[in-house]
């Protein structure tokens, strides 16, 4: 057994990270993610779970914290204790599903509202940023290439 001064050698060829893409897809969206966070963050204290909760909910509400989750692809804890956080804040308002009384909906509340709209302008300047960084046809090409990778993705798991 070598002692633990002694190199081992990797029994497969190490992966070029810089070159992988699913730890590229992984770096540039964190490094988005925390570029937007900072945003909402600074002025509204969100933190990232929090802006996804508020972020889907307006886009599909009502909707169950399950929903929510698979949405926005989150963990289901996390997507909790977001929506605990939203509720103590009055950002978000929970009722009791009217088909399945075991089941919550919740929807923004109308502060909700105010924050995600003081927020969106901001979040689509960024966008536009980032997009900047590339042609026109780079976006449509960029846009049907992560579809595309989204779908494949979707039907491995």
């Amino acid at each position: 057994m070598p002692s633990s001064t002694q190199a081992v050698s990797a029994p497969v060829t190490p992966i070029e990270l810089e070159r992988f893409l699913p730890y590229r897809l992984s770096v540039l969206t964190n490094t988005v993610s925390r570029s937007l966070a900072r945003v909402y963050q600074s002025q509204f204290g969100l933190s990232i779970p929090e802006w996804r909760v508020l972020a889907v909910l307006a886009r599909f509400a009502p909707l169950s914290a399950g929903d929510v989750a698979a949405r926005a692809a989150m963990d289901k804890v996390q997507v909790s204790r977001a929506v605990s956080r939203l509720l103590k804040r009055n950002l978000l308002i929970r009722a009791t599903d009217g088909s399945d009384r075991r089941r919550s909906q919740l929807q923004l509340a109308d502060h909700g509202w105010q924050i995600y709209a003081e927020i969106v302008p901001q979040m689509q300047r960024y966008q536009q940023d980032l997009e900047g960084a590339l042609t026109d046809e780079e976006a449509v090409a960029l846009d049907k290439l992560l579809t595309k990778l989204q779908c494949h993705a979707d039907g491995a798991a």
